[in-house]
């Protein structure tokens, strides 16, 4: 493999503490040097040289929650080949795809057949997440420690919430026992059956059954009172409200293991955009308000909400074409996921780059076990898993570009800044914007 020097960039490892402009070489699959003054590096004669001048130099961006619909049944397009070509698209270099598949990744032989098709893809690294119950019914806890074994990287039930108190219990215990953390779907069925969008006015006005808060809240809260002799990673996936941040900062405050993940949809949209943009804009949990929005971006700010992460959920433009009510639930989000935070959280002033890029690397990293083998750094000697970014590149979303086979995008057409210009996997440029930034 061709070594690669990546020249003049702000090299930030949020996981080291490091910040400052460096050349990065890149040999072997692993990081083999880091040097703080530019251009005083020597480096093998066959090297390509990588300029990141005015660039963002950092670990392979993470995203612990995508949809990549394999195995599928023939009900979706989206493959695992697709879905990992869109996050390294996106900048992302490692994604866990979720076990709400046909059949579920509930057995070994599931787990193992994504782990093989992500070989065979050769993008970005693709983790599965197993069930956390058979068959996702919520009434029996899955074999654990065998999915694990087979390579699951986490647990959850996404798509549907684990809504038995006890069986939510035994299934924390298997996934501590397992070392695992677990990924709950917050919704309680109860409050949520025939919902459409966030329950409030413009619910009633449109005729759709509305989506309580309290339904998501009341789940969280339900989950870190059982957790709390139990002691298992929680993580509460796609947090919507600004009441269910303030539960898992309590849960945090006493030390419980409990962590949260924001969405782009929901850090920069309100129930709003289902006026505006119909279909696109039903997702699951709902668009909810401006002052739910305040207190995730505040939630974000004091590290209460520690994890970002897309909900990447493509669907068969029939499964959008249709009324509000029938539609299916969700929207694509790897390709153009980093201008969007970039927006929502440095633009409006809440973090700066090396937060965020925390919140994209080493934080995900470190709840799945994954920096264990150096995951989410960048680090001599670790792997060579780099995205380079542009964070000032003006661009305009286009859903027709997008690497994914899902067009469902809320924000085509949406003038952002900020790109991937470069990714890497094992040393590898899997993705190069621009061919003027490269010498041979």
């Amino acid at each position: 493999m061709q070594p690669v020097l990546i020249q003049g960039g702000r090299v930030v490892d949020p996981a080291g503490g490091f910040d400052q402009t460096a050349d990065v070489l890149l040999a072997d699959g692993v990081v083999a040097k880091i040097e703080p003054r530019p251009g005083r590096l020597d480096v093998p004669a066959d090297c390509r040289r990588l300029d990141a001048e005015g660039c963002l130099v950092t670990p392979g961006l993470i995203d612990i929650h995508v949809h990549f619909r394999e195995p599928s049944g023939g009900q979706h397009e989206e493959t695992i080949a697709t879905g990992s070509a869109a996050a390294i698209n996106g900048g992302f270099t490692t994604v866990c795809c979720m076990p709400n598949t046909t059949p579920p990744l509930d057995e070994p032989e599931t787990i193992e057949f994504v782990v093989g098709k992500a070989a065979e893809a050769g993008g970005a690294r693709v983790l599965p997440v197993g069930c956390g119950t058979k068959g996702r019914n919520g009434t029996e806890p899955a074999d654990l420690e065998a999915l694990a074994r087979a390579g699951a990287i986490a647990f959850s039930d996404d798509g549907d919430c684990i809504a038995d108190g006890e069986v939510m219990a035994r299934v924390l215990r298997a996934a501590r026992a397992a070392d695992r953390c677990f990924m709950q779907h917050c919704q309680d069925p109860a409050m949520t059956r025939g919902a459409s969008m966030n329950a409030g006015s413009l619910a009633e006005e449109l005729g759709l059954i509305g989506w309580p808060a309290l339904a998501e809240e009341s789940i969280i809260e339900r989950d870190v009172q059982l957790n709390g002799d139990i002691g298992c990673r929680y993580h509460a996936q796609h947090v919507s409200s600004g009441g269910s941040a303030a539960i898992i900062r309590s849960a945090r405050a006493a030390g419980q293991p409990v962590t949260g993940e924001a969405s782009p949809h929901h850090l920069l949209l309100t129930e709003e955009a289902c006026r505006r943009h119909g279909t696109n804009a039903k997702m699951n949990p709902p668009l909810r308000t401006t002052r739910d929005i305040a207190q995730l971006k505040e939630a974000v700010a004091d590290g209460t909400i520690t994890i970002l992460a897309t909900d990447h959920a493509p669907h068969p433009a029939s499964r959008k074409a249709t009324d509000f009510a029938a539609a299916a639930f969700g929207i694509v989000g790897v390709d153009c996921a980093l201008p969007l935070y970039a927006e929502a959280l440095i633009e409006d002033g809440v973090i700066d780059w090396p937060v965020l890029l925390a919140m994209m690397t080493i934080n995900p990293a470190r709840l799945l076990g994954l920096d264990r083998v150096w995951l989410g750094t960048l680090i001599v000697g670790g792997p060579a898993e780099v995205t380079v970014i542009d964070p000032a590149l003006p661009w305009t979303i286009d859903a027709a570009d997008f690497a994914s086979t899902g067009r469902n995008c809320p924000f085509h057409g949406r003038s952002v800044r900020g790109r991937a210009i470069a990714t890497i996997v094992g040393g590898e440029i899997k993705l190069l914007r621009t061919t003027e930034r490269l010498a041979p």
